[in-house]
């Protein structure tokens, strides 16, 4: 199982790399060859082979010689490792498709905000339809659960938007909304806090050591994608926890 969701992982990172890099572009993502972004020269299949096209070029197009982005493979690699915990961890079952969607989605996101500072309403628009989708067949949340932890996942975000003057981004709003239309009530709800709680320690960090300064902007979606990942492996027992340490006794 592992070894199966890894090399699909693979397949599909190598395809979300050409997401996050047309994306933004305004560019299709269906159709259209894969091409060098310098050279524009459209590349054969064995140059676009998952991870293994990278290492035997040595990071560098085979045509014009200029390095290839190390997010290539970095994304490959993230994504099959992502996919082999989710395929451990629920097996097959569309569950297990649900998730594996929601991982794509983040991972795309994540990377897109990283170096853009946005998040694209067509990959948000995307989520919200598989998401939808989801929830219509009562896969492993009800409707209720879905729509409360959508509205409450996208409500803290938008406070704290209006709380700022605007310091939270749109795009994030939406892509916390996508978090709790996935995950429900409370888990969607805790994803977000998780990942306001790990963007606010980083953010010291990087102003403590001035590698950014106040007015410097901070992506988030890589932050509630991480809120997320610790919210679907760990937020029944992190919630146990809450509940029995402050409110059971």
């Amino acid at each position: 199982m592992l070894v199966l969701g890894f090399f699909s992982g693979l397949l599909i990172g190598s395809f979300l790399n050409v997401v996050i890099h047309r994306l933004p572009r305004g560019e299709t993502v269906v159709f259209g060859r894969s091409y060098c972004p310098k050279c524009k020269t459209v590349l054969a299949w064995y140059d676009l082979i998952p991870l293994f096209s990278y290492v035997i070029l040595r990071g560098r197009c085979r045509y014009c010689r200029e390095r290839i982005s190390l997010r290539y493979p970095l994304v490959e690699f993230l994504t099959g490792a992502v996919f082999a915990a989710l395929f451990f961890r629920l097996g097959f079952s569309l569950v297990l498709f649900k998730y594996l969607c929601l991982a794509s989605i983040l991972i795309a996101a994540s990377f897109i905000d990283t170096e853009y500072y946005l998040i694209p309403n067509r990959l948000i628009f995307t989520a919200l339809v598989i998401g939808g989708g989801f929830l219509l067949s009562n896969i492993e949340i009800t409707i209720g659960s879905g729509l409360l932890g959508a509205l409450s996942a996208g409500g803290l975000l938008l406070l704290l938007n209006i709380v700022s003057r605007g310091n939270v981004g749109g795009g994030d709003i939406k892509l916390a909304a996508v978090l709790g239309l996935f995950l429900g009530w409370p888990l969607g709800f805790l994803a977000v806090l998780l990942g306001l709680f790990l963007a606010g320690t980083v953010g010291f960090f990087l102003l403590a050591a001035r590698i950014k300064g106040r007015k410097d902007p901070l992506p988030l979606a890589p932050f509630l994608s991480a809120g997320a990942c610790i919210a679907f492996f760990g937020g029944p027992s992190i919630l146990y926890w809450y509940l029995s340490r402050f409110w059971i006794g």
